[in-house]
């Protein structure tokens, strides 16, 4: 996808608006975002300024869709990007920033998210994509976080290592799990074992005894 020609650019007073409300918005509801709370915000935000300035893409842009690209969950629980569309939008205008760029940010982070993207997505979604693909990716997410994300969406441990593995496996063995020829050569090896583990957990679910296993322990 190409990037759109504009007249204008995401300034650093936006940015910083943009941060404040979404921090704020993540402290207000922190009992609604154990998993994508403003922790999650901010090393996405961190990992996608590293990622685009590596590529070479919009870095004020990629910044900017990494504190909005999860606002989906506190519309609603469980929910994809899109669903967070309008409070996104609102909170960008709110910051000042121009609607075709508004537009930009909002479609780019729709064009990142895992269950639908490809390889062929543009430099900004790249970047973002995979500061968040590398959150999911982390050694310490499955054993630190994973209940977060069970409590958060009201999902059972089966279905999230069914999302796991969908939306993640054909990525991975297609050879696009991450964009950055970076971001590969270091977290691939995490993310080739993050995969295994999650599949590991789905097959365990089917033995009678695990299931027993994990209604004794709630």
């Amino acid at each position: 996808m190409s990037t759109p020609v504009l007249s204008e650019t995401v300034s650093a007073d936006a940015i910083a608006h943009v941060s404040r409300r979404v921090r704020m918005l993540c402290r207000r509801y922190a009992d609604r975002l154990p998993f994508h709370g403003w922790h999650h915000v901010s090393f996405v935000r961190d990992k996608a300024v590293e990622f685009a300035v590596l590529n070479g893409s919009d870095v004020a842009v990629v910044e900017t869709a990494a504190l909005v690209h999860d606002v989906n969950y506190l519309v609603r629980r469980n929910s994809f990007a899109a669903a967070g569309s309008a409070l996104r939008k609102r909170i960008l205008a709110d910051a000042g920033i121009g609607t075709a760029t508004v537009d930009w940010i909002d479609s780019l982070i729709d064009e990142a998210e895992m269950r639908t993207r490809h390889r062929d997505i543009s430099l900004e979604a790249q970047a973002l994509s995979d500061a968040d693909t590398l959150f999911k990716a982390l050694p310490v997410t499955p054993v630190v976080l994973a209940h977060k994300y069970l409590a958060e969406n009201g999902v059972s441990l089966r279905e999230l290592a069914d999302k796991i593995v969908g939306e993640q496996r054909d990525v991975h063995d297609e050879g696009f799990y991450f964009y950055s020829p970076a971001a590969a050569s270091s977290y691939s090896r995490w993310a080739t074992a993050n995969l295994e583990l999650w599949s590991c957990i789905r097959e365990s679910l089917n033995d009678p005894t695990v299931e027993r296993l994990l209604k004794a322990v709630g």
